[in-house]
């Protein structure tokens, strides 16, 4: 039996048993990927040597890696209580307390560090970066700069600089900035989509297509890219460009229902309704672009007059997004073409019960319900409209015609239209109706001075021609009465007016 006498060289058969390997292990490890490994080896190397100060640095950032800040930071302190110089340490701790948000504490650390090294490149930036997110862009900027001074190339300082320039409304030198980047690091995604997007606010189109094809070529996918061309190219206007980009990414992603929804636009810009219809068609009811489709869709029915369709195509609309005011209103009015005014009404009473303080909408209504024969109504929901905004001049003038058209509350009326030519003193239609109530009150003189003005100012409109015309022959102008109602006759589209001047125009000429 050999012998159980302890051997003097037991340890050194043990290799693992010390910190330093530890170390090299659990980087070795941290190198293949494998954290938790890496955790396990760097807190075995802590636990034989407290002392050392590479395996507590080491642990302290993996315990940072892995989501464990709080441990990360007593490890970082355990450092500084070792080694009150370690500039790593107070860098670590610094740029974490900033993660943690506690931007005092950061600046602490950061301070210490620039103290001990006045040229420290990360120092500064870092004491940058604290500064922005406290707002103080000015301080911040000074820090950036600083960090550049040391090391001009450094590109981490370059971006944060310029993002700061943005915050701060300094868009030129934003632009200056990501330039120098650019010049740095000329494959800088990131840098050339921000100067792209800077350009585009300044308007300067060409250069931000020149920032956004090169970022084409820099990106593995640059689908994204394609579409930002595309529509720089559909905000110069040039829309057989921008179909072309989109078609291009769409050939590359069918289902991207946002680049199908330009490409529908950019058709309608082209005057080209059939192929814009066939693309808005394509985008799926699940879309978030399903409705806004829909409504363009309607749009183009109308502009093709097809109001059944249209209708239809805002209906569809509707079932995606019942509460869009915008949306009944246009159901509202595309009933209002077909000529459906009970239609049209029961939605416009909808946007009235959804919006009871909009005076807009109770004039609408109330303009409804004068194209459906209905007095009362049209009476009850101008004056609310003039209660909820007395200086809506439609509705005051509305009104106050309303009323002279009835043959009722004259003087009523004349004020009403006074307060609306107050606020609108060149509106044809308004002098119209204030012309119109000297009529209804029988002083026709004063009709005839107000009447030829408004013809002055709306020389197209066949009711204001045609009321001058009975104006004129009240005052014993046949001949220029006549005149006028043939002028009328010759404007109108309305078959119940044109048979009505026609008859008055067989009046007036057998009394010649």
């Amino acid at each position: 039996m050999l012998s159980k006498k302890k051997s003097p060289f037991r340890k050194r058969q043990r290799p693992w048993a010390n910190s330093y390997l530890r170390v090299r292990l659990a980087t070795l490890y941290l190198r293949k990927g494998d954290l938790k490994s890496s955790l396990k080896e760097a807190e075995e190397a802590v636990r034989l040597d407290p002392k050392g100060i590479d395996s507590q640095l080491l642990l302290a950032g993996l315990y940072s890696a892995t989501g464990l800040e709080a441990r990360a930071v007593k490890g970082y302190d355990e450092v500084l209580r070792l080694d009150p110089g370690n500039q790593d340490a107070l860098l670590y701790a610094g740029a974490l307390e900033l993660k943690l948000g506690d931007h005092e504490k950061a600046l602490k650390y950061l301070e210490r560090l620039l103290a001990l090294n006045p040229k420290s490149m990360l120092g500064h930036y870092y004491v940058g970066r604290v500064r922005a997110k406290s707002r103080l862009y000015l301080a911040a900027e000074e820090s950036y700069r600083k960090a550049l001074e040391i090391n001009p190339k450094a590109e981490p300082a370059l971006m944060d600089l310029a993002l700061v320039y943005e915050l701060e409304g300094k868009t030129e030198d934003a632009v200056q900035t990501y330039k120098k980047l650019l010049q740095v690091n000329p494959q800088s995604a990131w840098a050339t989509k921000r100067l792209g997007e800077l350009y585009v606010g300044q308007q300067r189109l060409d250069e931000a297509l020149s920032q956004f094809q090169r970022l084409e070529s820099i990106e593995a996918d640059p689908r994204e890219t394609r579409t930002r061309i595309g529509l720089i190219y559909f905000e110069k206007g040039d829309f057989e460009r921008a179909a072309t980009e989109f078609n291009l990414v769409l050939a590359a992603d069918p289902k991207n229902d946002r680049v199908r929804y330009y490409l529908g636009s950019t058709y309608v810009e082209l005057k080209a309704d059939a192929r814009a219809l066939e693309e808005f068609a394509r985008i799926s009811e699940a879309s978030e672009y399903f409705a806004d489709a829909r409504i363009q869709m309607a749009y183009l029915y109308d502009r093709l007059n097809d109001l059944p369709k249209a209708i239809e195509a805002v209906t569809a609309a509707l079932a995606k997004k019942k509460e869009r005011i915008e949306v009944l209103g246009l159901l509202a009015s595309l009933y209002r073409k077909a000529k459906d005014f009970p239609k049209a009404i029961e939605v416009m009473e909808k946007v009235v019960a959804m919006d009871p303080k909009s005076d807009q909408a109770r004039f609408q209504l109330g303009a409804l319900y004068d194209e459906n024969k209905n007095k009362d109504k049209t009476v009850e929901h101008m004056k609310k409209a003039i209660e909820l905004n007395p200086q809506n001049a439609p509705a005051l003038n509305y009104l106050g015609y309303t009323w002279a058209e009835m043959g009722v509350n004259l003087d009523e009326a004349e004020k009403l239209i006074l307060r609306a030519l107050k606020i609108q003193p060149d509106d044809g239609a308004y002098i119209d109706s204030l012309g119109w109530v000297y009529y209804q009150k029988g002083n026709y003189q004063k009709a005839v001075e107000q009447l030829e003005r408004a013809v002055e100012l709306a020389s197209d409109d066949p009711t204001i021609i045609e009321h001058l015309a009975d104006a004129y022959a009240k005052v014993g102008k046949p001949e220029w009465a006549l005149a006028r109602y043939k002028d009328a006759l010759a404007k109108t589209k309305e078959e119940e007016q044109s048979k009505r001047i026609r008859e008055k125009i067989q009046l007036l000429e057998r009394k010649i």
